[in-house]
């Protein structure tokens, strides 16, 4: 499973109707290292590692994870801290399915001038990469895909608002509506401790985020129940 696509995309396709947009504060993101583990049908099979960094005007998230038995990921990025807008992102999945030939899917895109540029890459296991250009126009306003789950703390949102905003979705190569419901506040229960956090749902993905500083991610569960991540760093 890929994880992190997995989590992405079902947070950005809730069919709840729009009734606030949808903001992400990033200056209210600090500096922070977080640690996840994952569970797949109740069996803990991998983990991951986030981190937030401040340089200057930009925040820098990078993650890395493993979900067992052959999958690794690294996604690096860059966002400005003022404007919200994103300034480039790169990701790679490793990955071995004896179903698929292909070993390796990429990207490396930055967003200037109202378009987004860069490269994709796709390895297959006899060896070969496929690089394909990429040039699409970003309209004013919309944001990385990935904002939906790495600055899903810091959305401004109150219990039964729904928010809806333009992103880009950096594996689809297409635009997209991100939606967020906010459900009533609940205390979970994770290895880092207990929280009392704000749950937003996406059409197949729920996360729980802290309304406090620091505000983070401390959970996130499939609505099937078959997949979870939970906080491990107190």
């Amino acid at each position: 499973m890929r994880w992190l696509c997995f989590l992405l995309g079902s947070i950005g396709a809730a069919p709840a109707p729009p009734v606030k947009p949808l903001r992400f504060d990033l200056a209210a993101l600090t500096a922070a290292r977080d640690s996840y583990v994952f569970y797949l049908n109740g069996e803990e099979r991998g983990q991951a590692v986030w981190q937030y960094e401040i340089h200057g005007a930009q925040l820098i998230f990078t993650a890395t994870s493993e979900l067992r038995p052959a999958e690794a990921e690294s996604l690096r990025v860059v966002m400005d801290r003022g404007s919200g807008a994103p300034v480039a992102t790169f990701h790679r999945i490793s990955v071995f399915n004896p179903l698929s030939d292909t070993v390796l899917v990429e990207h490396d895109l930055s967003a200037r001038g109202g378009q987004v540029e860069g490269t994709r890459r796709v390895g297959t296991r006899d060896g070969r990469v496929a690089s394909l250009r990429v040039r699409r126009p970003l309209p004013a306003g919309a944001v990385w895909s990935d904002y939906g789950l790495l600055a899903a703390a810091v959305v401004d949102a109150a219990p039964g608002d729904s928010l809806s905003g333009r992103a880009y979705s950096e594996f689809g190569d297409s635009l997209l509506t991100l939606t967020i419901v906010a459900e009533p506040p609940v205390r979970v229960t994770v290895p880092a401790g207990a929280f009392e956090t704000l749950p937003l749902r996406g059409a197949a993905f729920r996360v729980y985020v802290t309304r406090v500083a620091p505000r983070r991610v401390v959970k996130g569960e499939s609505l099937d129940g078959a997949f979870r991540f939970e906080l491990v760093t107190p």
